[in-house]
């Protein structure tokens, strides 16, 4: 009998994090839908098993170095390898009070509190690090592993420096940045994997309607899922240590 191949999706009780685990789970895949909220967790997990999907609720805090190894030493105890990671966990505190009435972004990066700057990074940048770590050894496990690094168009410093672009009306210092940080991880482990076969690649899933930012997006989780699950499952052909949207490569 031929073991189903698996995938972890972080942050995935809800928006693109839940809709990814569906979409892996409906190619095939047995899925852990890691969150860090109990009753969250296994009601979206719940959820996708009654459609007749093979998924499970992991908790994992990809804040806290313990909850992480925990995650992985239960993952590693109950399954040989792990053929997808996609770290879709993140933040982005005041984002949605930074909007006036009119709808415009107001916040300058020179009132970003320092605070939810640090507590952003923690999420964005270092779980994404925490977790593909702890994860390591059974990625390497796997023939083939693909990871994905959920970014965002905003961590694009050609994007934010061309006016011609959407990204131009909108200067974020947290977010933005830890997104351009969580590029720069995404290239370091693939080139670091490379040689095992395993594909790293950044996903940007557009402005999509989310409680991230309030749902102001006007993209549908189905639409950002895409990329998230083309990256996740490139044959040997595929690219890594890329950054795309649905539209292909981006500016770093």
């Amino acid at each position: 009998m031929t073991t189903p191949k698996s995938a972890l999706v972080t942050g995935a009780n809800k928006g693109i994090g839940f809709e990814t685990v569906r979409r892996l789970a409906a190619e095939g895949f047995k899925v852990w839908l890691g969150a860090r909220d109990a009753e969250r967790g296994m009601a979206a997990a719940n959820a996708l098993r009654a459609e007749g999907l093979d998924v499970e609720w992991l908790e994992l805090d990809v804040a806290s170095d313990d909850s992480v190894a925990a995650a992985a030493n239960a993952v590693a105890a109950r399954a040989p390898s792990l053929d997808v990671l996609v770290n879709n966990a993140g933040i982005a505190p005041g984002y949605v009070e930074s909007f006036g009435p009119d709808g415009r972004y107001e916040r300058p990066p020179s009132q970003e509190n320092v605070a939810d700057i640090q507590a952003t990074y923690d999420v964005n940048v270092f779980g994404p690090i925490r977790v593909t770590k702890a994860f390591l050894p059974l990625l390497l496990a796997a023939p083939a592993a693909r990871i994905v690094m959920v970014s965002s168009s905003t961590g694009s410093i050609g994007r934010a420096l061309d006016p011609t672009t959407a990204n131009a009306a909108v200067n974020l210092l947290g977010y933005g940045s830890s997104k351009t940080a969580l590029n720069a991880v995404t290239v370091a482990f693939a080139r670091e994997l490379a040689p095992q076969g395993i594909k790293v690649n950044a996903a940007a899933p557009g402005y999509t309607a989310t409680d991230l930012n309030g749902f102001k997006g006007h993209r549908t989780v189905q639409q950002a899922a895409e990329i998230i699950i083309r990256l996740a499952t490139l044959d040997a052909a595929g690219p890594t240590a890329g950054y795309f949207n649905d539209d292909g490569p981006l500016p770093w």
